[in-house]
């Protein structure tokens, strides 16, 4: 036992080491018990602030992805208090004791001495380091690393060497200094001089430059520094050494002065050409001439405009793209003979009469070879389309150029039209509403069965993501009805759907579409293995309904069979990508991926990658590229420029309206939706300040994991507090009246409930926690005498399919609901009351609740009532989730993990406001 009584925990790790030396790790607990991968991250960067002790490591079902300076990092410095790790089997015992011999190494001060490069290989001193040869490979991996990481190349290391073995790995070690040492060049006076001056020049906190007086020159550092920056002497010649070991272009006598040296032109170049790239890979300041630092950013640009020789309607796709390439440097015209020149001379820096011009010579290569591709026919519409070429010839937004100022796209007009008109999927062509359709369908409604038509005909998934009530099942329906019409399809189609909305599917298919021949494949009886292929082959099923939970049992079952199509109702419940049932759902096979879901994103960017990886599998590449390129840019970073991108990626696959939409002309009622404020008893206020006391406690003691773990468990607990504290204490019910006393917010629901009834309305109430449900429900029953069903997650589906068609025939004035068992899937336009008894940290989640009531059918004012408790977690997520909406809004929808936040916003959240 550790000290306050925490368990000792030992991990078994599976190391596998790829050719690259990037490794994948899983592990066993000493029960041999697999550890979930992010729980084993969180133990693995105990001290890695870099990685946020774990949140930012790349996992899967095969384990944490780690590159060999991260694994070598959890062996270096501090270690767990309450982890240790051992090898699984013998090789990976080795691979571990390599492992902290090379952290060891690598922390000794003279390391970089025992390195040498020969014939393009790292050569260690063996006799000195005594390493292992698998040590020696280790090693020789970290150090690629860093140098491909620092932008430099393995052919540079000998000459770091030299500063490396005096100074160590740049950038490595801390300085406290307030204020910063640079390089300055500054141009000559073209009346005085001819020569350029180098010098060191000290950066204070307020960005001012300091430069010793004139007459202070030759003296040592120390006594030419101001007083106030004398006690940092030592360090600022440290620091002037460490960079003046890495000029080139100038040879520099040692000594304690600060630098001051006159330089010619030929030295001026490559100075710029190799010293200057130096600097900046290790982060070294260099300050620069302000027309030099310009033109070093940008003065190479090309332009190209896009245009197809014909079009004819949709299989205007499959033209091919002609492109006409333009160039200038410094505002003037070039032409391409002199564009490849440059490319092929691999010049960076060109001098233009008395100026220099900077050009990344990749870049250039990089344009060259788009324009290749780009010549040869290589992309049609539809690659512009689906934003399947090269990032660089796509146009970021129709309304705004590239960011870059390197290259600028344009389409031709009439090109442009043609893929607005696909894009914005307005004009599509006609598919013609079926005639077995029992329905009248609305225009919008029209358009997105074209649209899903459109989507199978050139093979590309499709997301449907209309807001609840607009009706994406009839527009499903129109689809199914399509494609089973045609006598070429002779698979079934198979809808996944949770189990709570599977009778609504099957009412609704048959009251819209009686020809099709529905299977339901779900419940103990159903057919398995060749009794499933042999009911199939006989009966000929045009549409097989299923569940989440029952595909992801008989997953080897439905996959041998390739589907018409596959659609998955309520698609977010694959969001989880790791989740047995996601994985299952997306190694199905359909010629055609639809998902219908009113919130493609509820919490993170990561489930949008997985609804996306199962319509269009491989389109965003795989979930760690999909990382490195929008998920920390966007959520970390909250970039625009990567949210504009992803918003270009996403549009011609997902088809998203919403209520407020007025071009579709819905005519719904108005909604209000208000807060219901109500403080807490005095019990309940001593019971909240002692419970956080004791949670704060605990949190200071955990890391990762159980950190995690606890804020969870933590915030369900408050919240049921601040519903009732018989439900935090676990007591049982005792008579109405006295459970009214010790909480204002039940007291509220019940008395507005009540006098909901007595004017003849309807409401109905959610709640996430089952005992919150039968408190109402006893109160109401007791002090009203109004039976009030509760509709909950055990409840069969016939005794919920019953209900809910008798309340929406008037029997009942009042239904509780559980809100994942009734926040999707119903159709209670009956109500126009919705009180949310308790706050969900997700808004998707309290609106999908709230859609319930106001969806197409509802014909009155639909008002919502949101309770919350004055100054606890509740008012302060409500807070947060309003600061959110900027977000939600320029990314569907979504909200941040509250387990991510930030100490001092979790000690805000837990605060207590009297």
């Amino acid at each position: 036992m550790t000290k306050k009584g925490t368990l000792n925990l030992h991990f078994d790790l599976s190391i596998n080491r790829n050719a690259l030396g990037s490794y994948t790790v899983s592990a066993t607990d000493s029960s041999g018990r697999s550890i979930d991968p992010e729980r084993l991250s969180s133990f693995l960067f105990f001290n890695n602030e870099q990685a946020m002790y774990g949140l930012l490591a790349t996992t899967d079902e095969k384990g944490v992805h780690l590159n060999t300076n991260d694994f070598i990092q959890v062996f270096s410095g501090k270690t767990h208090p309450f982890a240790t790790f051992g090898g699984s089997a013998s090789e990976d015992e080795d691979h571990l004791t390599a492992l902290r011999e090379a952290a060891n190494v690598l922390s000794e001060t003279d390391f970089w001495h025992h390195v040498e490069m020969d014939a393009g290989k790292i050569r260690f001193d063996e006799d000195k380091l005594n390493l292992s040869v698998f040590t020696s490979m280790i090693l020789h991996d970290a150090i690629r690393e860093k140098i491909e990481a620092s932008g430099m190349r393995m052919e540079q290391l000998p000459a770091l060497l030299p500063h490396l073995r005096e100074f160590g790995w740049p950038g490595e070690s801390v300085s406290n200094m307030p204020m910063r040492v640079a390089f300055r060049l500054t141009e000559p006076d073209a009346e005085t001089d001819t020569e350029w001056l180098l010098e060191t020049v000290v950066v204070s906190e307020r960005g001012t430059h300091w430069t010793p007086a004139v007459r202070k020159m030759n003296a040592d550092i120390a006594d030419a520094l101001p007083a106030k920056w004398k006690d940092y002497a030592d360090e600022i010649s440290e620091k002037q050494s460490e960079m003046v070991s890495f000029l080139r272009s100038i040879e520099v006598e040692p000594g304690n002065r600060f630098l001051s040296m006159p330089m010619s032109d030929p030295e001026v170049r490559i100075f710029i050409q190799e010293d200057l790239p130096v600097f900046q890979s290790f982060g070294f300041p260099v300050i620069l001439p302000a027309w030099l630092k310009s033109v070093t950013e940008s003065k190479m640009r090309v332009r190209t405009s896009a245009s197809v020789q014909s079009y004819r309607a949709a299989a205007g796709l499959d033209e091919v793209l002609s492109f006409d390439w333009n160039f200038s440097l410094a505002g003037k015209e070039i032409d391409k003979d002199s564009f490849q020149k440059l490319v092929d001379e691999n010049r960076e820096y060109i001098r233009s009469g008395d100026e220099w011009f900077h050009i990344d010579p990749l870049w250039l290569k990089r344009i060259r070879e788009l324009m290749e591709q780009a010549d040869s026919g290589e992309w049609t519409v539809k690659d512009l389309l689906f934003q399947e070429i090269p990032e660089e010839i796509i146009p970021i937004d129709d309304d705004e150029e590239s960011d870059d100022p390197l290259l600028a796209f344009s389409m031709k007009q009439s090109l442009r039209d043609y893929v607005d008109m696909i894009s914005n999927k307005h004009g599509l062509p006609d598919a013609g509403v079926p005639a077995n359709l029992k329905a009248e369908l609305r225009p919008y409604q029209i358009e997105g069965y074209n649209w899903l038509v459109f989507m199978r005909e050139y093979n590309f998934g499709a997301c449907l993501a209309d807001d609840m009530g607009l009706g994406k099942t009839i527009q499903l329906i129109s689809y199914l009805l399509n494609i089973h019409a045609r006598p070429e399809t002779v698979a079934p189609s198979l809808i996944i759907c949770p189990t709570s909305v599977l009778g609504n599917w099957q009412k609704e298919i048959e009251r819209f579409a009686p020809t099709l021949v529905v299977h339901t494949h779900y419940g103990p009886s159903r057919a398995k293995d060749e009794e499933f292929e042999k009911l199939v082959a006989e009966r000929k099923p045009d549409v097989i309904l299923s569940t989440y939970g029952t595909v992801t049992q008989d997953d080897e079952t439905l996959g041998g069979t390739v589907f018409a199509s596959i659609t998955l109702d309520e698609a977010q419940n694959i969001k989880n990508m790791q989740t047995k049932q996601s994985r299952a759902i997306r190694k199905l096979h359909g010629d055609h991926q639809i998902a219908l879901t009113g919130t493609p994103i509820e919490n993170r960017l990561s489930e949008l990658w997985a609804i996306f990886d199962f319509i269009h599998k491989g389109y965003f590449g795989s979930f760690r590229t999909f990382t490195d390129q929008f998920i920390i840019p966007i959520e970390r970073d909250d970039s625009e420029l990567e949210k504009r991108k992803l918003r270009a990626k996403i549009r011609p696959f997902l088809l998203r309206r919403t209520k407020n939409d007025p071009d579709l002309q819905l005519n719904l009622p108005k909604k209000l939706e208000q807060n219901e404020y109500c403080p807490l008893t005095t019990e309940q206020a001593a019971l909240y300040e002692s419970f956080i006391e004791d949670t704060k406690f605990k949190l200071d003691t955990l890391t990762g994991f159980e950190r995690k773990g606890l804020i969870l468990k933590m915030l369900s607990r408050l919240k049921q507090l601040c519903n009732h504290p018989g439900l935090f204490l676990k007591e049982p019910h005792a008579p109405a009246a006295q459970m009214l006393e010790r909480s204002v917010k039940l007291n509220r629901i019940v008395s507005m409930a009540a006098d909901i009834a007595a004017n003849g309305e309807q409401c109905l109430i959610f709640t996430q926690y089952i005992g919150m449900g039968q408190l109402i429900r006893q109160c109401l029953s007791e002090l009203h005498d109004i039976d009030v069903p509760f509709l909950s997650g055990s409840m069969p589906k016939g005794q919920r399919d019953h209900l809910v068609e008798a309340f929406q025939a008037g029997e009942f004035p009042i239904f509780i609901l559980s809100l994942k068992a009734g926040g999707t899937g119903l159709n209670l336009t009956g109500a126009n009351h919705v009180l949310h008894a308790d706050r969900w940290w997700n808004p998707a989640v309290e609106n999908q609740a709230t859609d319930r009531a106001y969806r197409i059918g509802q014909t009155k004012f639909v008002h919502v009532h949101k309770f919350v408790t004055v100054g606890t977690i509740e008012e302060k997520i409500d807070k947060m989730l309003t600061e959110k909406a900027a977000l939600s809004a320029d990314l569907i929808q979504s909200s941040q993990w509250l387990t991510e936040l930030s100490d001092t916003e979790l000690d805000d959240l837990l605060s207590f406001e009297r």
